[in-house]
């Protein structure tokens, strides 16, 4: 095969086509016609001598080659535009930009507030888009269709570039009136009602079996581990429908020391330190590498982690 006489246009082509899995999504994606992006799939079938996707019930399928030049054709691309972008600069006081995020409630919560009061000050004409987790799947990170999703994740794909944002440790919320205050141990903790809230990675959730302690997270493994388990009230994905409930309905909220601290100074709450030990989670960004080189996009990452580093020298 001679590179010289080959269609670089090609290798765009197949590297959104075996993202989509699908040529009109495909089309839509580089803003071209249908009939055009058929052609371009026709020219990638004869370059390569392999039909590349085959149509199956379930849809469009990659090939076994076109699944092994995937990773290659993507960090060809994305080598060859670090190399044409250069050094630009992004004027951030001026910039009019939109920076789409999946944020969790949590981390809407705990961070985006400092997040924003910074972009007031250096950037006061650029806008914030917050999506929840349920409105984005890994696919609209990987396309960039998404700047960065701010969640704690349990496996992430190896392509995605991702970087930790704070530890945090668990602490429990209860009402100032509950009477377990005053007598707050393991006892306690297990012979009352709890309300759970967490909410992880991408998509929408699904309905929780209170038998199922794996699928429950770090609070209900660490008490499986002791051989307890704490009896569940109410499954949210909330985190201020969980305080909400732990005031109004002597619930006891146990979730991320920062988000409980938002009570910190609040009167009807008390936090209290979970009688026994849940390992810390970590809070991180991840984004695409399509936007890793990106001038605004850098710049905007090392405002979050500066907005984060602001959270923990206030905590």
């Amino acid at each position: 095969m001679n590179i010289s006489k080959i269609d670089l246009n090609l290798l765009i082509y197949l590297d959104v086509l075996l993202r989509e899995k699908n040529v009109t999504r495909a089309a839509s994606q580089l803003n071209i016609t249908q009939p055009a992006m058929s052609n371009g799939l026709k020219r990638l079938r004869t370059l390569f001598n392999d039909p590349i996707l085959v149509r199956t019930s379930n849809g469009m399928v990659p090939t076994e080659r076109a699944r092994v030049l995937g990773p290659s054709i993507r960090k060809i691309l994305l080598d060859l535009e670090e190399a044409l972008q250069g050094e630009e600069e992004f004027n951030e006081f001026n910039s009019q930009r939109v920076f789409r995020i999946m944020a969790s409630d949590y981390a809407a919560s705990t961070l985006l507030s400092t997040l924003l009061r910074s972009l007031n000050e250096v950037a006061p004409n650029i806008t914030l888009d917050i999506m929840t987790p349920s409105d984005v799947t890994f696919h609209d990170v990987e396309a960039g269709k998404i700047d960065m999703a701010i969640n704690r994740f349990d496996e992430l794909p190896q392509s995605f570039h991702q970087k930790t944002i704070w530890r945090d440790s668990f602490s429990c919320l209860l009402s100032a009136d509950n009477p377990l205050v005053n007598k707050f141990n393991l006892n306690a903790y297990l012979s009352a009602k709890h309300v759970w809230v967490s909410k992880t990675g991408f998509g929408v959730g699904v309905g929780m079996d209170p038998k199922d302690v794996q699928k429950l997270g770090w609070v209900d493994e660490a008490l499986a581990r002791l051989g307890k388990k704490r009896d569940i009230k109410v499954f949210t994905r909330n985190y201020h429908v969980a305080m909400q409930f732990a005031y109004e309905d002597n619930l006891i909220a146990t979730l991320p020391t920062k988000a409980a601290m938002l009570h910190k100074n609040d009167s009807n709450y008390t936090i209290l330190k979970p009688p026994f030990d849940i390992p810390d989670i970590e809070l991180k960004m991840i984004w695409s590498p399509l936007l890793h080189h990106d001038a605004s996009h850098i710049w905007f990452r090392k405002l979050v982690i500066a907005a984060a580093q602001t959270c923990e020298n206030n905590k």
